[in-house]
C-alpha cells in the first residue's frame, strides 16, 4: 500500500490511547513544542475507536512489531511511554518521530516520517502483536 509524500495513511487509535497520547502531547508542549505538535496532528487525523473495537492488527501502546525502514533490514519494536522506553530492549517511545509514525497504522500500511536528522524515510509495517490480554 504505497502514498504519496505528503499524504498520509489513515489511523485508528482507541480512546484509551487517545486519552493519554493527548495529555502526554500537552504536557510536552514546554519543553518540546515540535513533538507536542507532531503528536496533536496524527492524533487529529486518526480515527478514535472504543477499546474493544480496535483490531488486533493495529499498532497500539504496548504492541510489539515489526517494521522496514526505507525497505531496509526488519526492525522489532514495542511501542511504549517514555518512562518505559530502553533502546537496547527495542522498546521505542511514542514521543520519538518514528514512534508517532507507528502509532495507529495496522499491518501492511507504510508512512513517510522525517527523522530528527531531517530526513524522511519510509516506514512499512509487517506484523503487529499485542500485549497479552489483561485477565
Amino acid at each position: 500500500m504505497q502514498h504519496k509524500t505528503g499524504r498520509k495513511p489513515s489511523i485508528t487509535i482507541s480512546e484509551t490511547d487517545y486519552e493519554r497520547l493527548t495529555g502526554l502531547a500537552a504536557a510536552l508542549e514546554d519543553r518540546n513544542p515540535e513533538m507536542s505538535e507532531t503528536m496533536m496532528a496524527e492524533l487529529d487525523r486518526a480515527r478514535v475507536v472504543r477499546d474493544d473495537a480496535l483490531a488486533r492488527t493495529i499498532v497500539r501502546m504496548g504492541s510489539t512489531l515489526t517494521y522496514t525502514a526505507d525497505e531496509g533490514e526488519k526492525k522489532t519494536v514495542t511501542l511504549v511511554y517514555p518512562g518505559d522506553a530502553d533502546i537496547e530492549k527495542g522498546r521505542i517511545s511514542i514521543t520519538t518521530p518514528v514512534g508517532t509514525a507507528l502509532i495507529g497504522l495496522k499491518e501492511g500500511q507504510s508512512i513517510h516520517w522525517t527523522a530528527r536528522n531531517g530526513r524522511t524515510h519510509q516506514l512499512t509495517v509487517l506484523e503487529v502483536k499485542q500485549p497479552a490480554e489483561s485477565a
